[in-house]
């Protein structure tokens, strides 16, 4: 009986050893929102130079700056300019009164309309980029924000590989 006893304490004790990094292997990063991935952190790999890693589904996504602001976006290379939606706007002190949305546009989600702005930097890392045109969504047709190809195309250059996106300036 004492034999069994000590047995079991001696597998409780390794167990307990090991469950912590067992669950630490299988945590995914999840925002506060709910079911969407958290964001990677960024690595900065020389200055002008930042590397996001691909999330669990695949995307990039990381925390940028835009006129000053953290927000957290996912970089879009299908998108033609950087999108935001009202709620975005307004934190990075856009006045959405004067916003025109004129702009008919076709996203994922169907046909809206979107106002034309002009960000004054868009930041991740050590890579800066200034007066960075961008369109407003309504909140409904858009729920997050997309890095598009209004900033990447006037990086000086971006590159996928290995589930990391380098971003230089």
């Amino acid at each position: 009986m004492l034999m069994r006893a000590i047995g079991l304490v001696f597998v409780v004790a390794v167990a307990a050893t090991q469950v912590p990094q067992v669950f630490e292997a299988l945590k995914m990063p999840v925002s506060a929102g709910g079911g969407t991935p958290a964001a990677v952190p960024v690595a900065v790999a020389r200055a002008g130079t930042t590397v996001l890693e691909a999330d669990a589904t695949g995307h990039y996504r990381g925390t940028f700056r835009l006129n000053g602001k953290a927000i957290e976006a996912m970089v879009d290379t299908g998108a033609s300019l950087v999108a935001i939606n009202e709620t975005t706007a307004r934190r990075i002190g856009v006045s959405i009164a004067s916003l025109d949305f004129k702009y008919p546009i076709s996203t994922a989600n169907g046909e809206t309309r979107a106002a034309h702005i002009r960000l004054q930097r868009v930041e991740i890392g050590t890579v800066r980029v200034e007066d960075v045109d961008a369109f407003v969504l309504r909140d409904k047709a858009l729920s997050g924000t997309l890095i598009g190809m209004s900033f990447l195309k006037r990086l000086g250059g971006y590159s996928a590989e290995d589930d990391r996106l380098r971003l230089e300036r």
